[in-house]
């Protein structure tokens, strides 16, 4: 198979080129060397398992008529390959097929994967390594996939800047841009959300993005999303809840950070976001003072900035509760409990409904 390519002046000892070439060809001269050992304990292989769910998203996606891939599939090469130059720049690669596949892919084994199952003539970019030996083709594979990969928390920011997302982000899409309208609107938690653009915040912005998810999924934001000005709506129902929560307890939120109180901690944020859905569901919950009367059962049953917790028998300082699921669900069940119990007692002891008079039979 030969190839005409670019070749790169980058390094004396190796060679770097780049062509284009269709998936299936890619993957006639490359094969995916996964990572094992043999019967001996020896390392041999080192790709990843296949992600089936990642696979598939790339896979629906390149189904698109208007897909590109411009990330290069990386192959290197350490044997039956030869290159001669063209003239400046360009250089044809001749790749030796006699005794199978001579090519390794150290980098885009998914979209390859991905592309493997598309039943349509699709050219990638392929950045051919030629390294002196494995040891040398090892060593670019970690330093090659060892690069830093950008936060997430920037990448969930860009989210509603973009469109045709598969579900999962569009999900997170739909949250990451109701958290910056709570964050740069004149809300209740206006800069008080840390983002890329908003650094200076306190409460971290996949937290908030988590609440939202969790409502837009199956609690009130669910339908309230979908109705006249969905957005709007959501945004103004979870800005009156914190504007609420800041009210009933002034002294844990104002000139404190995660560290000081647990009110802005990523623990009870979320905590605080399950007893949101509950006032908002069960007591219809709107407005500011809506759920300050609910929040009211809670005021003097916390431990946010001292003191200690006393969680289905479990003791614990104020301090020592962590963003880990198990805080998290024993500070969401006691919270909740608390105010589902009030709810019932408000039930109780409401008015019965008048009866209309039913008319005397004749």
């Amino acid at each position: 198979m030969t190839y005409l390519a670019v070749c790169a002046q980058q390094s004396s000892e190796h060679k770097v080129l780049s062509f284009a070439a269709k998936a299936a060809d890619v993957l006639r001269f490359a094969t995916i060397d996964r990572i094992g050992r043999d019967a001996q304990g020896e390392l041999n292989g080192f790709q990843r398992p296949q992600v089936a769910a990642h696979i598939r998203e790339i896979r629906d996606y390149l189904e698109k008529p208007d897909a590109v891939l411009p990330n290069p599939i990386v192959v290197a090469f350490t044997e039956r390959v030869s290159v001669e130059g063209l003239e400046t720049g360009v250089v044809r690669l001749s790749i030796d097929m006699s005794a199978g596949a001579p090519g390794l892919v150290v980098d885009g084994q998914q979209r390859l994967s991905a592309l493997a199952d598309l039943d349509r003539d699709f050219q990638v970019f392929v950045s051919a390594l030629i390294c002196r030996d494995e040891a040398e083709l090892r060593r670019q594979f970690v330093l090659i996939n060892n690069t830093k990969p950008l936060p997430k928390s920037l990448i969930y920011e860009l989210l509603p800047t973009v469109g045709d997302l598969p579900p999962r982000l569009s999900r997170r899409s739909t949250a990451s841009d109701l958290t910056a309208l709570l964050n740069f609107e004149n809300t209740a938690l206006r800069g008080y959300i840390k983002q890329h653009t908003c650094p200076e915040g306190i409460i971290a912005d996949t937290v908030m993005q988590k609440i939202i998810m969790e409502s837009l999924s199956n609690g009130v934001m669910r339908e309230l999303i979908r109705g006249p000005k969905g957005v709007e709506r959501c945004v103004r129902l979870v800005s009156n809840f914190f504007e609420a929560v800041k009210k009933t307890w002034p002294e844990a939120w104002h000139g404190q950070k995660p560290n000081s109180s647990r009110l802005l901690h990523g623990a009870g944020i979320q905590a605080m976001g399950d007893v949101m859905e509950v006032l908002a569901e069960r007591a219809g919950a709107r407005s500011v003072e809506d759920f300050r009367d609910g929040l009211a059962s809670l005021k003097d049953k916390t431990a946010w900035t001292s003191g200690e917790w006393h969680l289905e028998g479990e003791v614990r300082r104020w301090n020592s509760l962590q963003n880990v699921n198990r805080d998290v669900a024993l500070l969401k069940h006691y919270l909740v409990g608390l105010v589902k119990a009030d709810l019932r007692r408000k039930a109780k002891l409401a008015p019965a409904p008048l009866l209309e008079p039913t008319a005397a039979p004749s």
